[in-house]
């Protein structure tokens, strides 16, 4: 029998481990880090883990292990960190296990306690807001109760906690996993962790996570290469031990390309079998297990329906075998390395293993075995994880009922868990199978509208706004057919709450709360009508109808104080906060949101709370006051997190103005850590959203390239919403300014403008701003020396400049502020598009740059240092030196405090143009000079007009050549065109 890989000395993997190596060594003088080993399946990252492990130990360190299983999204929160856990109960660390915010989390504890049988029966507000904050709370603590625990381990011995198939953790785990990785700052922990490379399709939840881990300071990916043909059959060799002939290692080496398991499989398959190699990896599999007897071969299919690993308990009760013969079947599967024996566990070796042995089943006994884990699974305590299981093979057993039964019962687990992403996946589950499941079959204590109510909620809270939506649609089409009123104006007040979520579908939402108000405006005061005639007054405050909004705010205030609907309360008093702060009444305006804020904290109306919390740090925001705004937003988003509701429409909102307002302030390092959402990703519109926001500090701090990404992919979302396309229209045309492409900065403008005007929102006051890049792009082509020659380009530049700079004043003049009036961040804006227009028009006045200069003092720092260089440009214009010398030491000095690559260049070459030192010293290049001698030689005799085949003949090249390097100058520059190359190299002042 061959060798396992794992029994001979580690092959080609040297570099790995020396990354290996370090990373254990930083973590045991406490610089935390964590390791994303990635590749292939059977590739070897399972070796890798174990090589890990092995120094780990032997440098002292404490090792936890847990394992992800496929069992899709439905179940089994947290089970990868419950495992590595578990492995402390009898070890000297257990007192660590005491907090009471484990009991749930741990195997063997106590399950949890079932659910009372109206879970999903409507309550009232306050019950509902209750039970809601309790499991939004109880997962907080989970998470920090994992995270101290992490933390008391690794100061106690070093710790090194290893995830293992990370690429099948569910949702739940997922978010512990985020929340713990960003916490990693000065412990003596390493986390690694192992996924599937060839597992992550286009849409699997793993890509968002993986993404946004990526970006952390204290994660590094590790891609684990199949091996080279040399090493792969060195790697044969070795498993061989000399038994095979050469040519039989060499076509096994090459039929493996370098994948280790296939290798060993290949290699096991033709050492039993006398036929010759099988044709494909699938044979080679079988080849494994058809040599095993047919009482084991029996034994291993029973387990692969299970999934990868099985309970021997379990296993046994479907087998339905002598325990004596299913203990030696089991055993022979252990010695040929099918199954590998864990404790009270049997699991494959390898997935591909189990997915193989699965898929070769006959319907009928896959139908069979299903049936039989469906069986074991409902005569036993459904304890965590279990329902789901349960669901599963009931399903693919084809017994509905019992499947919708256990996914209702799955997602009451998962909500329970605080895994709002995995309640809504079971939900999304139990309504499909609704109308499968005959009336009678049905649980008596749930209803269809109460499942679709509950899954538009669980949708909206979790981030993912067009699926609550969707979901309330279908409530409300239910509810309509009920002869209840009150009913039907309940799903369609979700509905338009849903809808408002989504760019483009206010006018919608608007008009179901008509419908919704219509059907309860004459009934007696209760609960729902107060809900209702909040909502609606929330409506028409959109639908800009303000004095109606005025007065049926006013009266669900009094109506909601009627009936005891504290939650309507708030939220129509937060309408009414908004409504005077229209007219300017401010403080009056922070005095109502102030108590719907606190009225909200008292009956638990969570939403309605981050609501008031959002319009109080819009109002400070606004207001350029952005010390009381941030104050407010970390408080706010604080809060959203400790309650699970960060992915909520306000819970998002905060979040998102956190990172701008941080952003506008200085605070890059802030705002890029508050855009690096240490959670799952989810709605496209949110992500997309956050993204953009994030690509402020990429941009500024020069990371052009992976801007560039990020601006390309969000253009084709900007259909989810307009701020999307708005803010992708800006920082797209400042990247290109930047890079020296203005007709590239002019185009995302045109573009985003147009995309506002087909949208209706031609007069959004983001509209400024873009008309300011634009402005700034038609004139940095004005400028270019390529245009200068040319008077008809120069004239079709200031005018189209000239029409932006209108349109920037139409906006100022008929877009509607939300304070009532233009603030200082719209006016900052305008001043810079007036400057800039005069940079157009050849004139750059200084008086102009001046005033954009002091219009951005009210707190936004770096675009107050981006006015400061072009008013020292303008002031060099007007030989005043001292003057553009200040400017340019005061905005050298932001722009070194914000890291700001591309200012802080800019800010020294023109100093060095201008003779004026900084730091003291006459300005030093920078950046280290892209061009080589060659390249420079050459494109400063295309910039004093040579032909390629002249700049041959001086430089004694071909012409050829001379394409060759011209090409390479380019692609450097990020440029398209010989005359763009040029005009970028004197920009940058290479030339």
């Amino acid at each position: 029998m061959p060798r396992l890989g794992s029994g001979i000395s580690l092959v080609a993997r040297e570099p790995e481990m020396e990354r290996v190596r370090a990373a254990v060594r930083a973590a045991m003088t406490g610089s935390a880090a964590a390791l994303l080993v990635a590749g292939d399946a059977g590739v070897g990252k399972t070796r890798i883990t174990e090589e890990t492990t092995t120094l780990a130990a032997d440098a002292g360190m404490l090792v936890l292990t847990g394992r992800c299983l496929d069992v899709g999204e439905n179940g089994l929160p947290y089970l990868a960190i419950a495992e590595a856990l578990g492995g402390l109960r009898e070890g000297e660390d257990a007192d660590l296990l005491a907090d009471p915010a484990l009991a749930g989390l741990l195997p063997g504890s106590e399950s949890v306690p079932e659910i009372e049988p109206d879970r999903f029966v409507p309550a009232p507000p306050s019950a509902a807001g209750t039970r809601r904050r309790e499991q939004d709370v109880g997962q907080l603590r989970l998470f920090e109760a994992v995270y101290r625990l992490l933390v008391e381990l690794a100061e106690r011995h070093g710790l090194l906690l290893v995830l293992e198939d990370l690429h099948w953790a569910d949702g739940a785990t997922r978010s512990m996993v985020s929340f713990l990785l960003t916490r990693l700052r000065g412990r003596r922990l390493l986390v690694v962790a192992t996924y599937r490379t060839d597992d992550l399709h286009r849409r699997h939840p793993f890509r968002p996570l993986l993404a946004e881990l990526l970006r952390l300071p204290v994660v590094e990916r590790m891609d684990l290469a199949p091996f080279a043909s040399a090493d792969a059959r060195d790697f044969v060799a070795k498993l061989a031990e000399e038994r095979v002939s050469e040519e039989v290692i060499r076509e096994v080496a090459e039929r493996s390309e370098g994948n280790a398991f296939f290798a060993e499989e290949l290699l096991a398959a033709y050492d039993d079998c006398e036929e010759g190699m099988p044709a494909t990896l699938v044979d080679v599999l079988f080849a494994r297990t058809e040599r095993l007897s047919e009482p084991t071969q029996r034994v291993v299919r029973v387990a692969s329906v299970a999934g990868r690993r099985v309970r021997h308990t379990v296993l046994a009760a479907v087998a339905e075998l002598p325990e004596e013969q299913l203990e030696q079947a089991l055993r022979e599967a252990v010695q040929h390395h099918v199954l590998v024996s864990e404790g009270e566990t049997y699991t494959f070796r390898h997935a591909l293993l189990t997915e193989a042995v699965y898929n070769d089943l006959l319907p009928g006994e896959r139908v069979r075995l299903h049936a039989g884990y469906a069986r074991v699974l409902a005569d036993a305590e459904l304890g965590r994880g279990r329902a789901a299981a349960l669901a599963h093979h009931s399903l693919e057993s084809h017994d509905l009922p019992t499947a919708l039964a256990a996914y209702i019962r799955a997602a009451e687990d998962a909500d329970r868990s605080n895994a709002p992403a995995v309640t809504l996946t079971n939900l999304e589950s139990a309504l499909k199978l609704w109308d499968a499941v005959d009336e009678s079959q049905r649980p008596a204590d749930v209803t269809e509208l109460d499942l679709l109510t509950r899954a538009s909620w669980a949708a909206g809270t979790s981030g993912e706004p067009e699926r609550a939506m969707a979901y309330a649609r279908s409530a409300v089409d239910l509810a309509s057919e009920r002869d209840d009123p009150e009913l039907a104006a309940k799903a369609m007040r979700r509905l338009a709450q849903a809808l408002f979520l989504v760019d483009g579908k206010e006018a919608e939402g608007i008009e179901v709360l008509h419908r919704a108000w219509r059907l309860v405006e004459h009934r007696p005061p209760s609960i729902t009508r107060a809900w209702v005639q909040a909502i609606y007054a929330r409506g028409l405050r959109i639908d800009d109808r303000p004095d109606e909004a005025r007065e049926h705010a006013a009266q669900a205030v009094e109506a909601a104080r009627a009936v005891g609907a504290g939650g309507a309360e708030a939220d129509a008093l937060t309408t009414l906060a908004l409504l005077e702060e229209g007219v300017g009444h401010l403080s009056h305006s922070k005095e109502l949101l102030t108590q719907a804020m606190q009225r909200a904290v008292e009956v638990e109306a969570i939403t309605v709370e981050l609501r008031a919390r959002f319009s109080l740090a819009v109002a400070s925001y606004e207001a350029g006051m952005f010390d009381d705004a941030l104050h407010t937003l970390d408080a706010g988003v604080t809060r959203a997190e400790s309650t699970g509701m960060l992915w909520s429409d306000y819970g998002f909102e905060l979040w998102f103005l956190q990172v701008i307002a941080r952003y506008y302030s200085g605070d890059w390092d802030g705002s890029e850590l508050a855009a690096d959402p240490a959670r799952r990703r989810v709605s496209g519109s949110f992500a997309a959203r956050l993204a953009v926001g994030g690509a402020l500090v990429t941009i500024g701090r020069g990371r052009f390239a992976e801007a560039e990404r990020l601006v390309k992919e969000l253009r084709s979302d900007w259909h989810l919403d307009l701020q999307i396309a708005l803010y992708t229209g800006a920082v797209a045309a400042e990247l290109a300014c930047w890079r020296g492409r203005p007709e590239e900065a002019a185009r995302w403008v045109s573009e985003a403008l147009g995309w506002a005007q087909r949208a209706g929102g031609q007069w959004r006051m983001a509209g400024i701003k873009l008309a300011a890049f634009g402005v700034a792009a038609h004139a940095d082509l004005a400028h270019r020396p390529a245009n200068r020659k040319d008077p008809e380009a120069v004239a079709a530049a200031v005018a189209e400049g000239e029409k932006l700079a209108t349109h920037a004043h139409e906006v100022a003049e008929r877009g509607i502020p939300r304070s009532g009036t233009l603030g200082p961040e719209g006016k900052a804006w305008l001043a810079r598009v007036d400057a800039e227009l005069s940079r157009l028009r050849g004139e750059n006045d200084p008086a102009l740059w001046q005033a954009a200069v002091e219009a951005f003092g009210y707190g936004a720092v770096y675009e107050q240092a981006v006015c400061r260089r072009r008013r020292a440009e303008a002031l060099l214009g007007a030989d005043r030196r001292d003057e553009a010398a200040e400017e340019l030491h005061k905005a050298d000095e932001v722009a070194g405090k914000l890291g700001a690559k591309p200012l802080s260049d800019a800010l020294r070459a023109l100093a060095r143009r201008a003779r004026i030192p900084l730091d003291g010293m006459l300005a030093a290049r920078d950046t280290v000079d892209p061009l080589t001698p060659r390249e420079k030689s050459v494109l400063t005799l295309v910039a004093s007009g040579r032909t390629n085949r002249e700049v041959g003949e001086e430089l004694f090249i071909s012409e050829k050549t001379v394409s060759v390097h011209l090409s390479r100058v380019m692609a450097k520059l990020g440029a398209t065109r010989r005359a763009e190359a040029v005009a970028i190299a004197y920009d940058r002042d290479l030339l």
